[in-house]
């Protein structure tokens, strides 16, 4: 994580807090709600009438996504599917972000023509942003896939780093934790039968398999949801090229991209 932040910082310095964001496939870049956005599409135009599946992913940071998503971005496209996302900032999932993410869905399927139903992919601190939202707005998702996500703010950033972003005491975060963390917020995905798929490593120091994805898929399971989590042995919080190369995860989200409404 301290090795992510640190390419954060320098890609910022590099590339400026708002436009110019540099893709690893071409797309373009637009403003929601005072925020960067992208949006990555195929070349090949819809039969009319039909909207276009999509990847919503997470954390599009200064620098994110990067060159290491290309091969998993290609594939998306390859397959029909666009890409996009909006920086939120350092947001933990707070209400404020998930605020943003709403505008986002609103700007890309009323003025883009995407699918109303979207294909969420979280990568370490993505899992909070997306988790958040999606478990208001179960009805807009398809799936829920992640990269060693954080699923537990408890686990990282931890109450006291990240309670400002929500506009409370690290006390009042802890009291209200069941409104504002992931793996307390799973009914309603259940509820939606919206399919699950994690990769995360067992050597993870940063996001810790069994207070993030492990404990997530055994409350999910418990609640009658459909989850997968791939463990990786011998893996930690890291840049290793076969967390964006997964075949069984690009298979998950083209498997779910156009799932029908249930």
């Amino acid at each position: 994580m301290k090795r992510l932040l640190i390419y954060l910082t320098l890609a910022l310095l590099v590339f400026g807090p708002v436009q110019g964001k540099r893709l690893p496939l071409s797309g373009q870049t637009f403003e929601v709600a005072g925020r960067t956005a992208f949006l990555i599409l195929p070349r090949k135009p819809l039969p009319a009438g039909k909207q276009r599946p999509w990847v919503w992913y997470a954390p599009t940071l200064p620098g994110l996504p990067a060159q290491e998503e290309k091969w998993m971005f290609a594939r998306f496209i390859e397959n029909g599917l666009a890409i996009a996302g909006i920086d939120v900032g350092e947001s933990y999932g707070s209400p404020e972000g998930r605020r943003l993410y709403t505008a986002l869905y609103q700007t890309l399927t009323r003025e883009h023509g995407l699918s109303s139903r979207a294909c969420l992919l979280g990568r370490s601190r993505g899992g909070l942003m997306l988790y958040n939202w999606a478990t208001e707005n179960s009805a807009k998702v398809s799936c829920i896939a992640g990269i060693y996500p954080v699923c537990n703010l408890a686990s990282w950033p931890g109450l006291a780093r990240c309670c400002k972003a929500y506009g409370l005491t690290r006390e009042g975060l802890a009291e209200s934790l069941k409104d504002h963390n992931p793996i307390e917020r799973l009914p309603p995905l259940a509820k939606s039968h919206i399919p699950i798929f994690h990769l995360h490593g067992d050597m993870d120091t940063v996001v810790p398999l069994e207070a993030n994805s492990g404990i997530l898929a055994k409350r999910y399971n418990k609640l009658g949801g459909r989850m997968t989590l791939k463990v990786i042995e011998n893996q930690g919080h890291n840049m290793w090229s076969g967390w964006f190369r997964d075949e069984d995860l690009v298979a998950f989200i083209l498997e779910h991209a156009t799932r029908p409404k249930n």
